[in-house]
């Protein structure tokens, strides 16, 4: 969660302020056998804060929190740049500065207010030497503030104290207050130094600008001797002949052009109208930053240009350019037929799932993906891709998993903003098959899932006759289950586990059920995997889904069928004899799904008791 900038100190009863430290975001996941430790970016801090890693065993509970990692100089005042140089320091005085609670043993926390996520963060953190419970102040933010800048530090943070936890979202409910005007800009190119000065003379900057980069001015102080050599040996490997500007500025000195890609933070007096520094003094480079950060962030200051923005190109109406998440997505023969005996395109496709995206992204997100691929429609032969590679444009999420069939790290695409989703659908996905876990745990399923699947003798109506038997038996349990079509020949029903359990526990916890459906409807089910074994006339419970790396099709997805069924969740009133899978399609699931709501949501909610739930299940036999 990012906060927004505030120009002034304030008062209020509903807010509390904290410390505004000059370090190293950082998330600490304590919730496994061996912790995880990494920046906004996913970088890992493990061996280059291993002194700060090594107090994570002196944690008593399972949790993941929030916070930053803060260097301190001789006066004990905290200081970026040495944070910057702990290479060649292995002795700095440290401490992980922690603000927040994400999740703690077994249940997320991001729900609760913050000043609760807040008092149990204080209870459950146990302090170190390095590991600090950072606390705060209520409602008297500006005598704080005053506070803060008798001491010279940095600024500080002021947060609404029943605000919930939003990840990657800049919200106003946390502000950040500086003491001086500092912003991260892009190094560009440099001047020749003058005089005694060595290695350069100044930098010359640029910050982005709804995605543009535009010419912000130059720096030439703040640097000592060692910054400079520094800087130096950076941006020289990476000089240019031509400017990263459409207009090249004028400067007093010769310039050398490099690409745009290293950032450092500035201090200033102001920004001229013309997006120009005034008195830019350097502070340090920021190699926690990105430069999609700093797009980001332009787009959210800067709102002249539309989230969504389509372009036609007049030689080709076949192709559009579209504008989504900051990211411009080249669309490709949107004309092209995906379903010939339906005329559906692969443009209707693209639209369907812009059009629900708000529902199906977040059982997309943070989840790998296997890519079932249709570049030429569902009548031509698809194809499986699990391993994207290198031909991905970089901003797509990845996460690399090892496989142990292949002996290799498998590097997963991860679907979490409209811009991937059309991204994917361009390359022929017609429809979206995620995990069952998500990260940062890949270990532990957020969901159990009863794959009902039937054989091709078996009606719909004994598809549903089974499902409401599953629906008994939870209901008998306490437990309450989720169903959806699976859009093709079966149904799935799901039941939410909140990252309790690993694979083979929810695995186990299957089976289980399925036992129990097989025992009441011995004729129409069956738990035989093997095909050449299988009675062609049953269906087949399958638990075997829940395992590591299984995927089904998700919740609202297309289905590459005749009639372009969608995968569609239902209520279990609903599931009556005489429906159909067709009966929830491209055309009219999304008023379906706007007049319902997404009644999957609760299955990416608080997990159920596991024990309990046997419990109950041995005491009804």
């Amino acid at each position: 969660m990012l906060a927004k900038a505030q120009a002034e100190a304030f008062d209020n009863k509903g807010w509390i302020f904290e410390i505004k430290w000059d370090g190293y975001r950082a998330i600490a996941d304590l919730s496994k056998k061996e912790p995880l430790f990494y920046s906004r970016n996913g970088i890992s801090f493990l061996s280059k804060f291993s002194k700060v890693a090594e107090d994570f065993q002196n944690q008593k509970h399972k949790m993941i929190v929030d916070g930053e990692i803060v260097a301190y100089d001789e006066n004990g005042k905290p200081n970026f740049q040495l944070l910057q140089q702990i290479g060649d320091n292995p002795n700095l005085a440290l401490t992980y500065q922690v603000f927040d609670l994400l999740w703690l043993n077994g249940h997320s926390t991001e729900e609760l207010p913050l000043i609760h996520r807040k008092k149990l963060l204080r209870e459950a953190l146990t302090e170190t030497d390095l590991i600090k419970y950072c606390d705060h102040i209520p409602e008297k933010g500006i005598a704080f503030f005053n506070q803060m800048r008798k001491m010279n530090l940095e600024g500080m943070i002021a947060k609404k104290s029943d605000s919930h936890y939003t990840e990657n979202s800049r919200s106003a409910d946390w502000l950040k207050i500086k003491f001086t005007n500092t912003e991260e800009a892009v190094i560009c190119g440099f001047t020749e130094p003058r005089g005694s000065r060595k290695k350069f003379g100044a930098l010359i900057l640029g910050k982005f600008i709804n995605e543009k980069l535009m010419y912000a001015g130059h720096t030439g102080t703040g640097f000592n001797a060692e910054l400079l050599k520094e800087i130096h040996h950076k941006i020289e490997k990476i000089e240019v002949k031509h400017s990263p500007f459409e207009i090249a500025p004028k400067t007093n000195m010769p310039v050398t052009w490099v690409i745009p890609k290293i950032i450092c933070e500035v201090k200033f007096s102001e920004i001229t109208k013309d997006g120009i520094f005034r008195h830019p003094v350097f502070v340090t480079l920021r190699e926690d930053k990105t430069i999609e950060d700093l797009k980001n962030d332009s787009l959210k200051k800067n709102h002249k240009m539309p989230k969504e923005k389509t372009i036609k190109n007049s030689e080709n109406q076949n192709e559009t350019q579209i504008l989504l998440n900051r990211h411009t997505i080249k669309l490709t023969n949107q004309n092209k037929i995906y379903f010939p005996k339906d005329n559906i395109t692969k443009g209707e496709i693209i639209e369907y799932y812009q059009s629900v995206s708000e529902y199906i992204l977040p059982h997309l997100k943070n989840r790998p993906l296997s890519l079932n691929r249709f570049p030429n429609g569902i009548e031509e032969s698809g194809f499986y891709q699990k391993d994207i590679g290198d031909s991905f444009p970089e901003w797509i999420k990845t996460t690399k998993v090892y496989s142990d069939s292949t002996e290799k790290y498998i590097d997963y695409a991860v679907c979490n903003n409209k811009a991937t989703l059309a991204f994917l659908n361009n390359l022929g996905c017609i429809d979206f098959n995620p995990w069952n876990s998500s990260l940062p745990q890949l270990d532990h399923p957020d969901f159990l899932v009863l794959d009902l699947d039937p054989s091709e003798k078996n009606t719909f109506d004994e598809v549903i006759e089974t499902a409401l038997q599953v629906n008994e038996i939870l209901k008998s349990i306490k437990i309450k289950g989720y169903c959806k079509t699976s859009g093709s020949t079966g149904m799935h029903v799901y039941i939410p586990m909140g990252r309790k359990y690993d694979f083979d526990q929810v695995k186990d916890f299957a089976h289980i059920l399925m036992k129990k459906v097989h025992e009441n409807l011995p004729k129409i089910t069956t738990l035989e995997r093997s095909l050449q074994k299988r009675d062609n006339k049953k269906i087949y419970l399958d638990y075997l889904q829940n395992r590591s790396g299984q995927t089904l099709a998700s919740v609202y997805s297309i289905r590459p069928k005749e009639g372009a069924p969608v995968s569609m969740p239902l209520e279990w009133d609903e599931l009556q004899k005489g429906l159909k899978i067709t009966d929830f399609n491209i055309y009219n699931s999304l008023d379906r799904i706007k007049e319902k709501g997404d009644l999957f949501k609760p299955v990416l909610g608080k997990g159920i008791d596991m024990v309990n739930a046997l419990e109950e299940l041995e005491n009804n036999n």
